[in-house]
């Protein structure tokens, strides 16, 4: 599959392709012949230092060494290597030595354009070098790609480079304000802050809202031997029946004056009242409207409608639609993955009129190819839309047996969009019908495809489930004047429903259509809020959490601007003004930090640092119960409520839109309550409490005395105790742990019994073995402690036998049985030898085998973890140096 003719080996080029990750170099070396070298950088090979450890010694003292950019010498950022990367850094620079060419082959977008920078600034190459470009892994894109290499585009660099800094100069200047003013390890993001403020306003509005209660009638109609056919009571008289739309969510009653005028209002009685009336009247056809309608397909995917799409069809994440179109890209199925464009190549459009032609024929193949426009102004990524990549698509088939599932799925939304795309409209008729009965007017819709045309290729002429348009019930050929049998009447009950939640797709929605932000970015922003738990998931919808309310409402009063939406759009045009050449990097930098006319970045936090109460924005109040406030709190370890001197903690499940205040006020008397006393201490005469904490459930004994530091002795339930029903004995024993059960008979040591972080375990010197569930500590006799520590120890993993959360099926290499367990951080997947964490946000009803089969592959690849006595030595190998060098500075001073 070579690009070059044969050479001999003595003549061959050696040229180096660096690439971003592995398996987009294992594809592309396919592709190219013996003279080409394929590596990867594994991604990015420098950035701004993460941490102080990661601050070369020369910048330590320097003020702006922690922000990692050099604020009072124009803007310049302090880049680092990681650790983790040095050891392929010097496998490239290995190869260089070797390499006649080299060739910058990451992706074409901003992020890949910086990658290729840093490799040439780090590397530092005495060879010549190509930019070399491709937005699909088939052999014609390498080729046209070699023909046509170019410089790095110095444009792109700056604009990228600006966009990180600041977001550096956003997060780590904002962040520290929201540790002192909400709670610690908050963070603040130029669009993470934005995306969060959507969330919440959403949730404001169903906090507003007000149900409101309505009734209508539903009718089923016949004509003759006919099916029935189902329609809804639209008017009584010359008023219409009100629906949803016609109440106020903030009030629950309808709107306004004219609606009330207008507008009939059945409740039970009156509907019922209704039903009686109409029951057994004869119907007639009052009015039949026949109207032809046209479907045009929707454009080819972008990132950001691909995100939507599958979210709302294959409910995957924004992450995981992501990952599974970057093997997609890597393993030259489709085209590059980043896009704004909904462009397709000639290339493209052959291949789709060619299956188009073959496949379903003329009829369903327009004279000319579609075309559709980028609603984005500053398309900055690819140039083409995602697409099966080259001219013959590969079938799903294909890449299910090469990638597997999941990877499938998402292929076929790209493969059957792009197809959909290049085919002529659907057509079909719409039919209305108004039927009276005595003053009551019934009315029934419907529709009919008379040509599917783009809705073929979804499959027996059915619409795509993303945009599935309420189905019409079959209507028999009815003319006006017709008479119709009432063969059943239903008075129903219905409630305005609260605006719905965001959920990924509406989201990624809301800040395109915004222009916030870039979609490929959307997903690692989505992870972000979820990680710093602003926002969780229940099902596919994202609830925020108070402490995202606090945080929303200081930067609404304090930091407007930095979250307001026109603004942060307007910053993206800026940046993207950089990447054309219109704007200079450094001034932008200026303008954001030190301000240009107005304060800027710095001077704003300056100002509005001692005008923020913490108890302001981070109180929210629910209303008065016997005259005083009840309010929720975010403190520093989480909300909690709060009336007067009663205090009482949030459970994590429960969304603030369902915290009103009768249930407040029920949650404070029950903690108002106390704890239980289970008893005393007969030596001590110290009452014994029963307690739920942050941790959960737990006894103690006596309670903290005034002035001392000293806390009263604590222990915590065993499993399957109630705190409501634990007695005296089980408390003082779980107090009295650990437990003395005798002394081993050959050692003479004291044989233990005790409840640990891992559970329940006995112990003698430093052999310990867990309990078995069966086998309590309060319990454990020395023969049964004796007969586990006489057994050889056995490995956690292989003692742990809990039921799996989930059963994924058989490993498709091993045969192994993949499953999610749960484990001491979370649930897990595993397949006996590999353990994978589930991400944060994820849950274990949406992993499937493929996913759980590629999460183990990542994380076997990652290799063994390195365990934290490792790191203590390494930080302690680094500060012997330093202390040396100071020893030596102050030597130095004494001879002076």
């Amino acid at each position: 599959m070579s690009l070059d003719p044969p050479i001999p080996w003595s003549q061959m080029p050696k040229k180096l392709v660096i690439v971003e990750s592995p398996a987009k170099a294992k594809t592309l070396a396919k592709f190219l012949g013996d003279g080409y070298q394929v590596e990867a950088s594994i991604g990015h090979i420098r950035d701004l230092p993460e941490s102080a450890a990661a601050i070369p010694p020369q910048y330590k003292k320097e003020k702006w060494s922690r922000l990692g950019v050099n604020v009072d010498n124009g803007f310049e950022p302090l880049y680092v290597v990681p650790d983790k990367k040095r050891e392929q850094i010097r496998k490239l620079k290995a190869l260089l030595k070797d390499a006649d060419l080299l060739y910058l082959a990451t992706d074409e977008d901003r992020e890949g354009e910086s990658i290729s920078w840093h490799l040439r600034e780090v590397l530092k190459p005495k060879v010549p070098i190509e930019r070399l470009v491709f937005h699909e892994i088939t052999k014609s894109a390498i080729q046209k790609a070699l023909q046509e290499t170019r410089d790095i585009d110095e444009d792109l660099v700056k604009a990228q480079e600006a966009r990180r800094i600041v977001d550096r100069l956003y997060g780590y200047v904002v962040s520290p304000l929201l540790w002192k003013k909400v709670k610690p390890r908050l963070s603040a993001g130029r669009v993470q802050s934005v995306a969060v403020r959507l969330i919440v306003e959403r949730e404001r509005l169903r906090i507003a809202f007000r149900e409101a209660e309505y009734w209508d009638l539903e009718a089923r109609f016949q004509k003759a031997q006919d099916p029935m056919f189902k329609a809804v009571l639209q008017r009584v008289g010359d008023k219409k029946v009100a629906s949803g739309k016609d109440f106020d969510p903030n009030t629950g009653k309808l709107k306004d004056e004219n609606t009330r005028a207008s507008v009939v209002q059945l409740g039970a009685k009156g509907a019922e009242e209704l039903r009686q009336r109409l029951l057994g009247k004869p119907a007639r056809v009052l009015g039949l409207e026949e109207k032809p309608y046209t479907e045009r397909p929707s454009a080819p995917f972008t990132t950001s409608t691909l995100q939507q799409t599958s979210n709302n069809r294959l409910r995957f994440a924004a992450r995981r639609t992501m990952d599974l179109a970057q093997r997609l890209y890597e393993n030259g199925f489709i085209t590059y993955m980043r896009t704004d464009s909904t462009t397709l190549s000639q290339e493209a459009l052959n291949g789709a009129r060619k299956y188009i032609q073959r496949e379903f024929g003329q009829d369903y193949l327009p004279a000319e190819p579609r075309t559709y426009k980028s609603k984005v102004k500053n398309a900055q990524e690819a140039h083409e839309a995602i697409r099966p990549a080259g001219e013959n698509f590969v079938s799903p088939d294909q890449v299910q047996a090469a990638l597997g599932t999941d990877a499938r799925k998402v292929y076929e939304l790209i493969w059957q969009r792009t197809i959909a795309s290049q085919m002529v409209d659907a057509k079909g008729q719409r039919v209305s019908l108004e039927i009276g009965v005595e003053d009551a007017v019934f009315r029934a819709g419907g529709k009919t495809i008379t040509f599917p045309g783009f809705l073929a290729i979804y499959g027996s002429g059915t619409k795509k489930k993303a945009d599935d348009d309420e189905k019409g019930a079959l209507i028999p050929r009815l003319e006006v004047g017709s008479t119709l049998d009432l063969k059943e009447l239903l008075a129903l009950e219905h409630h305005t429903q609260p605006p719905a939640r965001l959920t990924e797709a509406t989201l990624v929605k809301e800040l395109e259509a915004r222009g916030i932000g870039r979609p490929s970015t959307y997903a690692s922003i989505i992870d972000t809020i979820l990680k710093r738990a602003y926002v969780r998931k229940q099902g596919n919808a994202l609830i925020p959490t108070f402490t995202a309310f606090a945080v929303t409402r200081l930067l609404e009063d304090h930091l407007s601007y930095l979250v307001d939406y026109s603004f942060t759009a307007q910053m993206e045009d800026e940046l993207d003004n950089i990447s054309l050449g219109k704007m200079k990097q450094v001034e932008y930098l200026k303008g954001f930090y030190n301000g240009n006319g107005t304060p800027g970045l710095k001077g704003t936090l300056e100002s509005v640092e001692g005008e923020i109460d913490p108890r302001v924005v981070c109180g929210f109040a629910l209303g008065e119960e016997d005259g005083e406030l009840v309010e929720v709190r975010v403190g520093r370890y989480g909300p909690f409520l709060s009336k007067g001197e009663v205090r009482a903690s949030i459970a994590d499940d429960i969304a603030p839109d369902e915290l009103d205040l009768d249930k407040a006020v029920a949650l404070l008397a029950e903690a108002a309550k106390g704890p239980r006393v289970i008893g005393k201490q007969a030596e001590t005469d110290l009452p014994v409490y029963a307690k739920t904490g942050r941790y959960g459930p737990y006894v103690q004994l006596g309670d903290m005395e005034e002035g001392s530091k000293e806390k009263p002795k604590m222990a915590s339930l065993l499993k399957g105790m109630d705190p409501e029903t634990i007695t005296l004995e089980e408390a003082l024993g779980l107090l009295h742990m650990p437990r003395v059960l005798g002394a081993h008979p050959t050692s003479g040591e004291e044989v233990m019994a005790a409840n640990g972080r891992y559970g329940p375990y006995v112990y003698c010197g430093k052999e310990t073995r867990s309990l078995p569930e069966n086998l309590s500590p309060l319990h454990v006799t020395m023969d049964q402690a004796m007969e586990l520590l006489n057994k050889p120890k056995e490995r956690r993993r292989a003692r742990a036998r809990k039921e799996p959360l989930k059963i994924l099926g058989p490993h498709p290499v091993s045969g192994d049985e993949v499953k999610i367990l749960d484990g001491r951080f979370g649930p897990y997947v595993t397949d006996g030898t590999t353990n994978a964490s589930l991400r944060r946000g994820t849950t274990v009803e949406e992993i499937t085998l493929d996913m759980g089969v590629e999460m183990l592959a990542i994380r076997a690849a990652e290799g063994p973890k390195k365990r934290a006595k490792k790191k203590t030595k390494r930080k302690a190998a680094k500060k012997r140096p330093k202390k040396a060098a100071k020893k030596k500075a102050k030597k130095k001073t004494t001879k002076k």
